[in-house]
């Protein structure tokens, strides 16, 4: 069934208005009519099945039939922060990472980031990236939009490891520690709790040394991701699999 978000200010009790893109395309895509069902998030965990009574030209208006439980979110919220790659790699991170389960995505500059950096262009950038995680909520029957947040510098990235309850930094090293024995003494300690964790994906050319040494500092698990090379934007795909699994999302532990 399709599914759509809407601000929360847009339930009035037992009733919703969907606003804007989302009702024109109700109307013209869906071709969208009274007594049709489609279920409404609000991006804060109310789901509800809704049924439609008037699809006007950008406000389609609905009364609630049934509140439905929220099971769609993973309970560790792993937040992914992605040094940025060129091109239109990260609209591919964004959405496939919002599939698997994402709670939030932090874009950062490092030293081998190639990306010319501009405040102004990036606004823009933002604005497209979140449109596409809202896209890839709806498509995946998540209950909540992973938030795209503004760009950091590498020292602004550091100084938020303190905020999450593991941080794991993607790094290949000789005999270093592998993601799953990084996840696994964790997830085995929280069988049933909620976490937060912080993903770190480097840039096309890899972390560079200091920066590994700058993320143990800061309270970093520096983890490899096994004997293959993964391009930027297959790295953060991959590892958030298996952390999600070892977490029991996918039938692990």
């Amino acid at each position: 069934m399709q599914r759509y978000f809407v601000e929360k200010e847009q339930f009035e009790e037992n009733k919703v208005r969907i606003l804007g893109e989302d009702a024109r395309h109700i109307g013209r895509v869906m071709r969208g009519r009274a007594g049709d069902k489609v279920i409404v998030c609000d991006g804060e965990g109310r789901v509800a099945l809704v049924e439609l009574e008037s699809v006007e030209q950008g406000e389609v208006t609905a009364s609630v039939v049934e509140e439905m439980a929220e099971r769609s979110e993973a309970r560790f919220r792993v937040d992914i922060a992605q040094s940025l790659p060129k091109g239109d790699k990260l609209e591919t991170v964004i959405q496939k990472c919002t599939e698997i389960g994402a709670h939030a995505f932090v874009p950062f500059l490092s030293e081998r980031t190639v990306v010319q950096y501009d405040a102004k262009k990036e606004e823009k950038r933002l604005q497209r990236w979140s449109k596409i995680a809202k896209e890839a909520a709806e498509q995946s029957h998540r209950s909540r939009i992973p938030e795209v947040r503004q760009p950091l510098t590498y020292k602004q990235l550091l100084k938020t490891f303190a905020d999450y309850d593991l941080v794991l930094f993607c790094y290949e090293k000789e005999d270093g520690l592998q993601l799953r024995d990084a996840v696994r003494p964790f997830a085995e300690e929280r069988p049933e709790g909620e976490a937060k964790v912080l993903l770190v994906v480097g840039p096309e050319g890899g972390f560079t040394e200091r920066e590994a040494e700058e993320a143990e500092v800061s309270g970093a698990k520096i983890t490899g991701l096994g004997r293959r090379i993964l391009r930027a934007e297959t790295a953060g795909m991959a590892a958030l699999s298996c952390i999600l699994y070892e977490s029991g999302e996918m039938g692990g532990i």
